[in-house]
């Protein structure tokens, strides 16, 4: 059952029933829908503590009128990470064996810029699950999120063709110019259409807008291909055209998810469309392996046929974040057993490199040394910055949900499950914060509302 806090009850005294107090699904709404324009103004991921503001107003409000307040299912897994994350503040001024020294007064602004982060998304599941079909129906949701899907879409083609494109945003202008020099104040308000990086042979462009980052981009393509597909195919209002809109939509992907080179990507892919078949067939749906056979056929027939094979076989063969990766693996996992309970408050900087500690970071060598210790995957920094109470409470909530709605056969269902169950591959090399994480609460909360209002 669902949690609520307060009651259900009209205003105290004898007074007047008051009337019932709506959440407007207008703080909703506008991140989604405007979310391109966001980009461009250069709030980004900034619209989300932004617009969290007004959802927890809203929220307080409504409580005061004396209106249930409903936590979503697994609430006290969330709330224990949430702790964790306070208390592991407190151990920013350790410096783990092997990392950079540093003050944790320098390290605070990360560290508190993550947590705000994470609070804001907090407020936006509440404020999503909260809402009633009244205020904001789940189909209207659905589509909300299969638009960003086209607009990822269009953001890795715009990379894929003008991978140089970029420009300052007002709020760049804004910014005194030793703030705005600030490597990372510039991957929040500076838009840029792909990554430069030479991965296989030669600098080339990996679409990463309007997610900041190539890799964000590919974990938000999976997040959100399955919410476009119910709303073009599932839901009974759309038509041929909308149909054969859809489609064509999901051919054009194809281009820039492989020319992405994101192998996170493509594997989230697979672990999403074997889920959904699985589901399919233990609900006796068979037909669905037909399916299945004749889109994997079709996309090898396209590999074959197209440029698109040279493109996979090449990133393939040319795994150079392999070594880095496991680098980092195995320094997050000796972080953790030095501090198991609440890790250490966030991440750190190795010294040097894999090669070497001598090795470091250089200004014609970027990628040399000095890696982040937690930057390689969502997984590994929870278990790094939070400890074992951080990485229950995280894993917990996500895992709770997927059972306690693993009934749910619905469309929505269905997409919402394979959504959360597709980020369980992809927290082994993505960060989830922000927007994946924003996408994975918004699945979190159809699902929600799904057993609280009724399956449509």
């Amino acid at each position: 059952m669902t949690l609520v806090v307060g009651r259900g009850t009209g205003p105290a005294h004898g007074a007047t029933a008051a009337r019932p107090v709506s959440l407007p699904a207008w703080p909703v709404t506008a991140l989604l829908a405007a979310y391109p324009l966001w980009w461009a103004l250069g709030l980004g991921v900034l619209i989300f503590p932004l617009l969290a503001v007004p959802m927890m107003v809203l929220l307080a409000r409504r409580r005061a009128a004396g209106r249930r307040l409903r936590l979503p299912p697994g609430a006290l897994f969330w709330a224990l990470f949430l702790a964790a994350v306070v208390i592991s503040l407190s151990a920013l001024g350790a410096d783990p064996p092997g990392t950079v020294a540093d003050h944790g007064s320098n390290r605070m602004l990360g560290a508190v810029f993550k947590l705000g982060m994470y609070a804001s998304l907090t407020a936006l599941l509440l404020y999503a699950g909260n809402l009633t079909d009244a205020e904001l129906p789940r189909h209207r949701l659905v589509r909300l999120l299969g638009g960003l899907f086209v607009v990822t879409v269009a953001g890795g083609l715009l990379g894929m063709v003008a991978g140089r494109f970029q420009f300052t945003s007002p709020v760049e202008w804004l910014l005194p110019d030793d703030i705005r020099a600030n490597g990372f104040v510039q991957s929040l308000v500076h838009p840029y259409a792909a990554q430069i990086m030479n991965l296989v042979g030669g600098d080339r462009p990996r679409p990463a807008a309007p997610w900041g980052y190539t890799n964000t981009w590919g974990n938000v393509f999976c997040l959100l291909i399955a919410w476009f597909v119910v709303a073009m195919f599932a839901q009974s209002t759309r038509g041929l055209r909308d149909r054969v809109f859809a489609v064509a939509v999901l051919a054009l992907s194809l281009l820039p998810a492989i020319f992405s080179l994101n192998r996170g990507l493509w594997i989230g892919l697979a672990v999403m469309g074997a889920y959904v078949a699985l589901r399919f067939v233990l609900a006796g749906r068979l037909w669905i392996l037909g399916a299945v056979a004749v889109a994997t056929a079709g996309l090898a027939v396209a590999l074959v046929a197209s440029p698109l094979g040279d493109v996979v076989e090449a990133r393939l063969d040319n795994g150079k974040s392999n070594g880095v990766r496991s680098f980092l693996v195995e320094r997050a996992l000796d972080g953790f057993v030095e501090s198991p309970v609440i890790g250490y408050g966030g991440t750190r900087n190795t010294l040097g490199g894999r090669n070497s500690i001598t090795v470091g970071e250089r200004a014609d060598c970027g990628r040399c040394g000095n890696f982040t210790v937690g930057g390689n995957g969502q997984l590994w920094q929870v278990l790094y910055s939070h400890g074992a109470a951080g990485t229950i409470g995280y894993l917990g909530f996500f895992t709770y949900g997927l059972w306690r709605f693993r009934r749910d056969r619905t469309a929505i269902g269905i997409a919402g499950s394979a959504a959360i169950v597709s980020s369980f591959s992809a927290m082994l090399w993505y960060n989830a914060l922000v927007t994946p994480l924003a996408f994975m609460f918004l699945a979190y909360a159809l699902l929600w509302r799904n057993e609280t209002e009724g399956r449509p």
